[in-house]
């Protein structure tokens, strides 16, 4: 089953936030709606998708998540957009 790492940006909080998932909209509905009441996200209301990869199950996702997380780097999720290669790289590793 396919499975997304998805990268969201709030203008009003500058602030990124990484996750996955197997169902992009429904995350996206439910970060939107404060679905989840502890949920970083709930810190704005304008968050927008800014990127998302799509893995060939949960296994990829989460290791891709995670060292996403680990760069602890706007600079590099931004970058993530700009050159598609450093993720098709993630994707071999």
């Amino acid at each position: 089953m396919k499975h997304f790492v998805y990268i969201l940006f709030s203008e009003t909080a500058n602030k990124y936030y990484i996750g996955e998932t197997n169902n992009l909209e429904r995350r996206l509905e439910e970060h939107l709606s404060h679905f989840f009441e502890n949920s970083f996200t709930k810190i704005a209301e304008d968050w927008e998708l800014f990127l998302k990869i799509e893995c060939k199950d949960i296994f990829e996702a989460r290791k891709i998540e995670r060292h996403i997380k680990k760069m602890k780097s706007k600079k590099y999720l931004e970058n993530l957009k700009k050159y598609p290669e450093i993720i098709k790289k993630l994707k071999e590793k």
